[in-house]
């Protein structure tokens, strides 16, 4: 498959190389070492299992649904986020060790705040009608909900984040 220029780098930021039709090393792509596939899946698997324990609790009190109506939501609401959070920050590492030429635990405290909200910004779009077909109720008060668990997700994200990255470095700083 040939490609140009641009396209290989679209390819590139998504970890895989149409040339020889396989994923490729991320040194390769950027320089710099980022997290392998299992290490992103167990940062996305203790995320939305740390948020659906605190913030179910909070979403059945302020809406006032049952705990199945509840949990069932956000479980599914959590698999939604649990994929679009594997590809938006691989995407967001992947555009950082290129451009900036870091890794994911050496992220500055600012573009933490970019992340955590271009993450929870981008995810509001892909639940908000989710939320309406789930529960029935009017696209505003879908809204109201889902920018609460946004903003709620946000505080945690920043928060989960910076510290995942300080307990697991990317493995090659870890010297693994």
């Amino acid at each position: 498959m040939r490609t140009n220029g641009i396209e290989m780098r679209v390819w590139a930021a998504f970890g895989y190389n149409p040339e020889v039709g396989s994923v490729v090393d991320e040194m390769t792509i950027t320089g710099v070492a980022l997290r392998s596939w299992r290490e992103r899946w167990l940062q996305v698997g203790l995320f939305e299992l740390g948020g659906l324990l605190l913030i179910t609790p909070a979403f059945r009190w302020a809406t006032g649904e049952g705990w199945g109506e509840s949990v069932g939501l956000l479980v599914l609401l959590s698999l939604i986020a649990t994929i679009w959070q594997a590809v938006f920050n691989t995407v967001f590492d992947r555009c950082e060790a290129r451009w900036a030429r870091r890794p994911a635990h050496l992220r500055p405290w600012q573009w933490r705040a970019v992340h955590a909200l271009g993450f929870e910004v981008t995810l509001f779009l892909i639940t908000w009608p989710v939320i309406v077909l789930w529960t029935g109720w009017t696209w505003w008060a879908a809204a109201v909900a889902d920018l609460g668990l946004a903003l709620a997700y946000t505080v945690y994200a920043f928060l989960y984040h910076w510290l995942f990255d300080r307990w697991r470095p990317v493995a090659a700083e870890r010297g693994a």
